[in-house]
């Protein structure tokens, strides 16, 4: 029987299919053999994905009659930059693509932000998939048309908005990942109960640490979460599409988690989702300071983050000592800012995120440094 979930993303003529469900690599070829009108497509994919799938990929586009050429990256943040683009978009291009054919991202959020970016720049504009292999990016950076390079001063600061024709969240590729990346997409499904589903959060409550876990006991779990993520985020997407309002509350422990990445040196000291555990703590505990929030719910979104294995002390993170100084400093980078004060995801509680765009550096900086 087919268990898919199929999720529409609206976005007028740009409006796509987010699909869930088991066996999709498989049926890849005829899935995406709409969007490739050349039938030729590039496979962009790192050597650990491509180790593990990358073989079953190509003999779904294989069987659909599409010529697919694979691009083996080394795994890792550093290929998200100005010189990873370069090298990437000359290797497309040294393929004879045309506007015909399609780009496939078939990894994490790397390569689809990677991979994203140079369709959306190569041709003046190249049709590109997602094919999302963490559960990270199947819940969060595969969806939303976000694609972006990361630049010396902070994370994700190059990029253009890019919507995919198409995304593959295939639950198989999910048996591979080691904990540590499961943990890590997490954050991000945890992030919607906290954002504006309060009853989501209580089902993390009794769930999360099984989605955590994985396994086959754990599969229904996995993919009611993944849905209810992506329905989430693909309403979100289509009011709000160039994050002009409603969608910045997706960054609900962004600020903090990015600083603490670009602190941390991307280099995988700490992951993505594993900053993001620890911003969500943070954005809670800082709402407190600022009197929109009870401690207790603070301590209960920390009492949740834990015992999903996350580290909520920023002291404690990998990565570190983060000086409130330097993290400040990364801050000042952010996208979201505005007049010069710092715009921050806060929470008056439990399902009750809003932005704020008037926030002190000089109040972020007491906080943090109260912490230690």
């Amino acid at each position: 029987m087919n268990t898919d979930r199929t999720i529409r993303v609206e976005l007028g003529a740009r409006s796509y299919d987010v699909v869930v469900g088991a066996g999709l690599l498989a049926e890849a070829g005829a899935r995406v053999a709409p969007f490739a009108p050349g039938r030729r497509a590039a496979v962009i994919v790192d050597e650990t994905v491509s180790a593990l799938h990358l073989p079953k990929l190509l003999e779904g586009l294989q069987h659909a009659g599409i010529e697919a050429h694979a691009i083996v990256l080394p795994p890792g943040e550093g290929q998200k930059s100005f010189l990873g683009l370069e090298l990437l978009s000359e290797r497309l291009l040294a393929m004879g693509l045309e506007r015909r054919d399609l780009i496939i991202a078939f990894g994490g959020g790397v390569i689809g932000d990677l991979a994203g970016l140079t369709a959306g720049l190569l041709k003046r504009g190249l049709d590109f998939v997602q094919i999302p292999t963490t559960l990270l990016a199947q819940v969060d950076s595969s969806v939303g048309g976000k694609t972006a390079i990361n630049a010396t001063t902070g994370k994700n600061l190059v990029g253009l908005f890019h919507q995919p024709r198409l995304v593959l969240a295939d639950q198989d590729v999910l048996d591979t990942l080691p904990l540590r990346e499961r943990r890590a997409g997490y954050a991000e499904i945890v992030k919607i109960g906290l954002i504006n589903d309060p009853a989501f959060f209580e089902w993390c409550e009794r769930e999360g640490v099984r989605v955590v876990a994985g396994g086959a006991g754990s599969r229904d779990a996995v993919t009611h979460a993944i849905a209810v993520a992506v329905e989430a985020k693909a309403r979100i997407v289509a009011a709000d599409e160039r994050e002009s309002g409603v969608r910045a509350l997706l960054n609900l422990g962004h600020t903090f988690a990015h600083a603490i990445e670009a602190e941390a040196g991307m280099d995988g000291a700490i992951l993505h989702g594993e900053a993001v555990g620890c911003g969500l703590a943070l954005a809670f505990g800082f709402s407190v300071k600022l009197g929109h929030c009870d401690a207790s719910v603070a301590a209960r979104v920390s009492k949740h983050l834990a015992a999903a294995g996350f580290e909520t002390d920023i002291a404690r993170l990998p990565g570190g000592p983060f000086a409130p100084d330097r993290l400040v400093e990364a801050m000042l980078h952010d996208k979201k800012n505005e007049g010069g004060a710092l715009t921050f995801i806060l929470a008056r509680a439990i399902g009750d995120a809003f932005v704020a765009r008037d926030v002190s550096p000089d109040a972020v900086h007491t906080f943090l440094r109260e912490l230690h």
